[in-house]
Parts: C-alpha cells; sequence; structure tokens
C-alpha cells in the first residue's frame, strides 16, 4: 500500500484543450462536473484503474471535430475525489515518465498550460487524453486535438482525440490507460516499449511516405480521399471525378507502360530506337554467355537482373571471366533473366518525370573509407559511415545504413579490392565501399536541358505518366554529348522519398507536382454532396432531393435510413445511413452527384460519411428518445449534435434551415457558405430577407421564392401539394441552393412518386 497525501483542490471547470473545427467557431459546453469535496487528511490508498467503459471510432465530421476522431467513455470510480493535486507525488512522477506534457499548452491558451493545470488540479479523464496525445507525439504521428467533457454520470467523462487511424488510436488509449494508472500508483512502467507498440502500429497502419505526400498535396487544395485497401491504393476526389492512385502509379499509368519498364531489355531496345543513349547490352542465359557476351561489347562490362529493383543483384565495373560469371550468379538470384551490359562511367542520378516534366532529381554517392591499419573494414564503416547521423533503417533517415553481410555487391566490390569485411587494410589505402547507392542528395537545380529532354522522351517512349530516370552521368549540368552518359532504368511506381528527405539539398514538392497532373488548376475533385439532418422526416426530404437532381439530368445516389439508390433502377433496402454502405456513393464512378440522410444518432455514433458538402439542410430537432446512451436527455442539447451539419458546409456551398424553429436557424452562424431560410411564417425570414438573404417561404397556399425583398411564386400542381410542407420545403430548398431553377423544381415536385421512394 502506498501512503498519498491529500490536499486541498478546487475543482477544474475548465476541461481539456482543443477545439472543434480548428478553433474558429465557439463550442458549446456540457455543464460543469460537481464539486469535489475537500479533504485535509492523509489516507492509505491504492487506486484501482479508471474503467473504460465504451471506445466509438468516428470517422468523419462528428460533435467534437471536423475529423476522425476516437471517443471514450470512461469511470474514474474513486479517482472522481482525487485530482491531480491531492494524490502526493502524482504529478512529479507523470513529469518523469513524460516529461514534455509540461509543454502541453492545454486550455490555459500557452505553453506550460497543461503543467499550471496539473499543479491546480485536474481530472483524470483530462490528464488521460494528455498522456495518449504524448504518446502518439513521441511515436512520430502529432496529435493536437483533444477534450474531455463531464457527463450526467457521478466520475463519468467523455475523452476524445485525433485519431487518424482507428488501431493506432487505441493502441495508444491502451498504453496511455496503463501509463497513467502507474503514474498514480507508484508503479514502475516502460514508457519506450509502450512508445514502440504505438509506432508499431503506425508502421502497420499507415500510408506509406510516398503515398501520404501525395494525399497531404490534394488536402491542401481541398481535394478529399478515402483509403480503398490496407495498403497504398488511394482515392483522391469523389464519384466521377475521382482519380486514384497506388504509391506513385496513378489511374492514368498504362499497364502496358508498366510493364514494359519491368523488362529491361525491351525498355532499352526502345529507347535506342527513339535516340536515348543506353549502354549496349544483351540477355545471358547462362555464366559462360555473360562472359561471351562481356567480350563482344567489352569491358568492363555491369551485370544485372532483366527486372528487378532497388539495385538488387547489380554489379559493375567487371573485367574479368570470374568476375563476370559470379555476378551473374547474383544477378540470377534476384531476377527471371540477366543482362550484360557496357559499363558506363558517371555518378547514378534518379530524375522524377511527371506528366512530361522533371520535377525532381538526386544524385547517389560513392562511400569510400580510408583505413589506419588498426580497424578492420566492418569497423572502418561502422566508424567512419554509419555513425552518420543521417544514416539508419527506418524512412526517417535518407541514407541507409551499409550492412556488408547483407549486400551482395558491396561483398563484391571488396573481393574485387582482395579484402573481406574483416579484414584490417593497411594504413593509408583507400578502400571502395559502395560504388553506387543512397540516391539521395538533390540537383534538381543542375539538372541540364538537354538531359532533361532525354529523361521526357525517355517516359513518353515508355507511356509513363510518372516515371523515375535512372541515369549515369559524369556531371548532371554538362549537356550528354560532353560527357559518359547513358539511360540505364526506367522505373513505374517510383518512391518520392529521395525527393522529400534528400540527405542534403531542398525538399521538393514531388506530390503537389502530381495531383496537379491530375487535377486541373481549381478542380478540388468534388461531386455535389447534399447532407440532410434532422428527425424521422429525413428519408422522405432525401429522397425527393436525390429526384430533383436527376429531373435536372444529374447521375445521383441516395443514401438513408431506408437503403441506398444507385439512380431510379438500383435500390437496395436497409439502413444504409452509416459508413459502410454509404461510402460506396463516393467510390462509385458513375455518379457526378450524392444525397445523404442523416440523424442525431449516426452523427453521435460514427460522425458523417463525408467531409465536406455543397448543400446541408437540418429540418428539425428531431430523434431525441434514441439518444439516452450518449447523454443526450433534453432538445436543448441537440444543437450542438445538429450543427456537424453545418460546420462541414463548403464555402461556395449553402446551408438549408428550418426558420420556424429558432433554434435551428441559429445554427446558421456555424455556416461558411450562403444561409438559406425556408418557413411557413413570413416573419420568420423577414431579418434575412432585409440583408438580401435567400428564403422559401410557404404562405397562404403558396410556395415563393424570395431572395431580398423580390418574390417568385413557384407555381406546383395538385400532386405536388399532396407533399407535406415539411417534406416540400426544404428539398426545394436544397434545389434551389444548387442553383435549379423554379421549373425544374416545379417539374420534380410534380413528378415525384413518394410511395416508390417510401
Amino acid at each position: 500500500m502506498a501512503a498519498w497525501h491529500v490536499a486541498a483542490a478546487g475543482r477544474d471547470s475548465r476541461r481539456s484543450g482543443g477545439e472543434r473545427g480548428g478553433g474558429t467557431r465557439p463550442t458549446i459546453e456540457d455543464p460543469a462536473p460537481r464539486e469535489a469535496p475537500h479533504d485535509e487528511s492523509v489516507r492509505m490508498v491504492r487506486f484501482d484503474d479508471i474503467r473504460l467503459l465504451r471506445v466509438t471510432y468516428l470517422r468523419g465530421p462528428n460533435v467534437w471535430t471536423y475529423r476522425s476522431a476516437l471517443e471514450t467513455w470512461l469511470d474514474l470510480g474513486a479517482l472522481e475525489d482525487w485530482p491531480s493535486n491531492r494524490i502526493d507525488g502524482f504529478v512529479g512522477r507523470l513529469t518523469a515518465l513524460l516529461p514534455a506534457v509540461a509543454e502541453h499548452h492545454c486550455g490555459v491558451g500557452e505553453r506550460g498550460g497543461f503543467m499550471q493545470r496539473l499543479q491546480e488540479g485536474t481530472w483524470m479523464g483530462h490528464v488521460l487524453e494528455h498522456v495518449v496525445i504524448e504518446l502518439l507525439n513521441l511515436a512520430g504521428m502529432p496529435t493536437g486535438f483533444g477534450q474531455t467533457r463531464s457527463t450526467s454520470r457521478h466520475g463519468v467523462y467523455r475523452m476524445v482525440f485525433r485519431a487518424r487511424d482507428e488501431a493506432v488510436a487505441r493502441c495508444a488509449l491502451e498504453r496511455g490507460h496503463r501509463l497513467l494508472m502507474a503514474a498514480i500508483n507508484g508503479d514502475p512502467f516502460d514508457v519506450a516499449a509502450a512508445v514502440q507498440a504505438v509506432r508499431d502500429s503506425i508502421d502497420d497502419a499507415y500510408l506509406g511516405p510516398s503515398t501520404a505526400h501525395i494525399v497531404a498535396a490534394a488536402t491542401e487544395r481541398g481535394i478529399p480521399h478515402i483509403r480503398l485497401n490496407d495498403g497504398n491504393l488511394v482515392q483522391l476526389g469523389h464519384g466521377a471525378r475521382q482519380h486514384r492512385i497506388w504509391t506513385a502509379e496513378s489511374d492514368r499509368t498504362s499497364a502496358i507502360a508498366e510493364n514494359i519498364a519491368g523488362d529491361k531489355d525491351l525498355t532499352k531496345r526502345l529507347l535506342r530506337s527513339v535516340g536515348v543513349p543506353v549502354p549496349e547490352g544483351e540477355v545471358a542465359r547462362s555464366p559462360a554467355e555473360a562472359w561471351e557476351i562481356a567480350e563482344r561489347i567489352g569491358l568492363p562490362v555491369a551485370v544485372k537482373p532483366g527486372d528487378g529493383n532497388h539495385g538488387r543483384g547489380v554489379t559493375l565495373e567487371l573485367e574479368t571471366r570470374e568476375q563476370v560469371e559470379a555476378a551473374w550468379a547474383v544477378a540470377d538470384r534476384h531476377g527471371s533473366e540477366v543482362i550484360v551490359e557496357r559499363f558506363v562511367r558517371g555518378h547514378e542520378h534518379r530524375l522524377l518525370v511527371v506528366a512530361g516534366k522533371v520535377v525532381a532529381a538526386a544524385r547517389g554517392e560513392t562511400a569510400w573509407v580510408v583505413a589506419d591499419g588498426r580497424r578492420s573494414v566492418r569497423q572502418l564503416v561502422d566508424d567512419e559511415i554509419n555513425a552518420d547521423p543521417r544514416r539508419g533503417t527506418t524512412e526517417d533517415h535518407p541514407l541507409a545504413r551499409l550492412v556488408i553481410d547483407e549486400d551482395e555487391g558491396i561483398q563484391s566490390d571488396l573481393a574485387r579490392q582482395g579484402l573481406a569485411a574483416d579484414d584490417v587494410p593497411e594504413a593509408g589505402r583507400r578502400v571502395l565501399i559502395q560504388r553506387n547507392g543512397n540516391v539521395a542528395f538533390d540537383c534538381t537545380d543542375d539538372v541540364h536541358p538537354e538531359l532533361a529532354h532525354l529523361a521526357t522522351l525517355a517516359a513518353r517512349t515508355v507511356g509513363l505518366d510518372i516515371a523515375g530516370i535512372d541515369l549515369l552521368a559524369e556531371d548532371i549540368a554538362r549537356p550528354p554529348d560532353a560527357q559518359a552518359f547513358a539511360v540505364v532504368e526506367v522505373n513505374a511506381g517510383p518512391g518520392l522519398l529521395p525527393h522529400l528527405k534528400p540527405a542534403e539539398g531542398a525538399p521538393r514538392p514531388v506530390g503537389r507536382a502530381i495531383v496537379d497532373h491530375l487535377f486541373a488548376p481549381g478542380d478540388d475533385g468534388r461531386i455535389d454532396i447534399v447532407g440532410i439532418t434532422g428527425g424521422a422526416g429525413v428519408p422522405a426530404v432525401a429522397a425527393l432531393v436525390a429526384w430533383l437532381l436527376q429531373i435536372a439530368g444529374r447521375r445521383v445516389g441516395l443514401a438513408t435510413r431506408r437503403g441506398l439508390a444507385l439512380g431510379p433502377q438500383h435500390r437496395l433496402p436497409g439502413d444504409a445511413s452509416g459508413w459502410r454502405l454509404a461510402q460506396r456513393l463516393l467510390v462509385n464512378r458513375d455518379l457526378d452527384a450524392a444525397v445523404f440522410g442523416a440523424d442525431a444518432p449516426l452523427i453521435l455514433d460514427e460522425g458523417l460519411v463525408y467531409d465536406r458538402c455543397r448543400v446541408g439542410v437540418v429540418t428539425d430537432l428531431g430523434g431525441i428518445d434514441d439518444l439516452g446512451r450518449h447523454d443526450i436527455d433534453s432538445v436543448d442539447q441537440l444543437p450542438r449534435v445538429m450543427r456537424t451539419q453545418m460546420d462541414v458546409v463548403l464555402d461556395r456551398g449553402a446551408g438549408v434551415l428550418n426558420a420556424d424553429d429558432p433554434a435551428v436557424a441559429a445554427l446558421a452562424q456555424f455556416c461558411d457558405g450562403e444561409v438559406l431560410l425556408y418557413a411557413t411564417e413570413p416573419a420568420a425570414v423577414a431579418t434575412h430577407r432585409e440583408s438580401g438573404g435567400r428564403a422559401l417561404l410557404w404562405h397562404e397556399g403558396e410556395f415563393r421564392l424570395c431572395e431580398g425583398p423580390s418574390i417568385t411564386a413557384l407555381p406546383l400542381h395538385a400532386a405536388a401539394r399532396r407533399l407535406p410542407p415539411e417534406t416540400l420545403l426544404p428539398a426545394l430548398a436544397a434545389g434551389w441552393a444548387l442553383g435549379l431553377a423554379p421549373a425544374q423544381l416545379a417539374a420534380a415536385a410534380d413528378t415525384f412518386d413518394a410511395a416508390s421512394a417510401a
């Protein structure tokens, strides 16, 4: 048992830092937690674990943030009466385990704010939030957003933090929970192991660096993305306006071109035919034939696998039969055929070509050591080369460690110098370790225009829209006819890391170049999305909006609690408002518009399916009966949920609100785009119209399109008038917000089959 000193502390009513939507809008606060008893006595106590009652991954925009997040309901138990400053030594133990939490800003709004909160007294749900965030930061996935809120249940809190991936978030929560309980109870805890566990989950779950960079560049342009598998297949954009990437390949990359690039001999023949210099060479089917080819084309030669990659199995500057035949055996292990070609002296370079332009270039290095007569070759490599902090085994290191026992090329070069890894060369001898490798030294600004032209010609000849052109040149800044020069490979799906994290030189915006290749200026890859939120009438409103779009000639999909519809002919019954089914609309290449019907339970359980929408509609504050498990028992709490729909309206879009309900109309403050109101009472929209706003009125038996002081009657036939106003008004307002003409609105309403949509 541990002794704990109890110090008096006031209740921390300002819950954790982080703000919805990046801090641009006010947050609707939960009721303040109850005041804890002030007990100045000393107690002997060991605390039971904080209970994690429910963990929910919110995949899309939600009540907390625009982005995905992990929400945890937790029960502090006895710790509800023990804030941070009342547990003797807790703050010191926590900061000893995680020193950087002392720098967290928190709600105080300045660096070190969280430390101030710890010392003044804050509750353990809030502390857990910061512990999890710090573990993610230490694991290399910086996360700055988190909040903790009390509930109506004693000692129960909702804690949330930004979570790009569910598995990573759950791992960080589980390790953070253990760490916090160890700090509370004074138990030992292995922070390094916890960080490594989170880092391993990141490595398993996250996109590779090339794909992630392209996605980040798309995000900067406002282009949404959807990950289509557990690997690097990603959709940029939605529906008919999408493009797909797989690492640095795109849906514009020809399969034929990719196959050509994978056949090095065929690639060389094609390049030679258009005048691109390539090394003379042939396919060798045996070691003996390799030597025959070497003698025929002239020594020295290079031997490589015909369909290898990453330089595996390549041996350079071979001059004897023994060297050539040994190199053939090495290359044969790494490919389906072996090529012998004339060796070209020069530095290895990788030029990245995107859409016919060289957008980045990097040069390789030649690694040497100078012997001191005391250390072995292996020791010299470790001390003189691998000690460079830029070298390592992860993607964070621009240069790879040289491991002699794992690199047949290094072993071959040492053997030709009469050395092995454990030999001690004589003092002063210069030993070649690696001829070409670590193509990570930026030289983009040095590329001669004629070399750039040949690189782009090589990419076009093979047929690749994105290509890595490997060439040998003595000086990349000189023209090809003034030096030894040759293109040795054309690669499909080239890695971008050498250009993103060069060992020397400036990073290059290669992801932006790829995104700009796929999407024209001003194209954000978005189809028109209409999101409708409210109570029981949402499916009918959504169905009518979808029909409006179909009448206007759009290819539209619909997802609501009643099912999924892909146009008028293809319908799937069942609940299609959730993520798994509804996201089919965003993936479907046939659609240029989509309508989603959501309600409060969906927003609270999963978040919205889409990140932004062209039109967002809030019809009412219905659905309160299903929300008790979310600690919502009053209609007054629903605006905080329903505002999520307004939060995601694009600035070029519109929010459609029911002005007959003042609480719904008040959500206009959260809309980035235009606000369009609808009502049955003219007074409800009078102020809005006075400021020039648009409104749709149902008054005195007439539908009126109002824009400022002007009014246009919307003539609807008897068939349309049989539809209830609570369905017609929001649907017609949404159609008007989408730019449909009055005649189109009337025609769609008159021909809508409400029975078939039910």
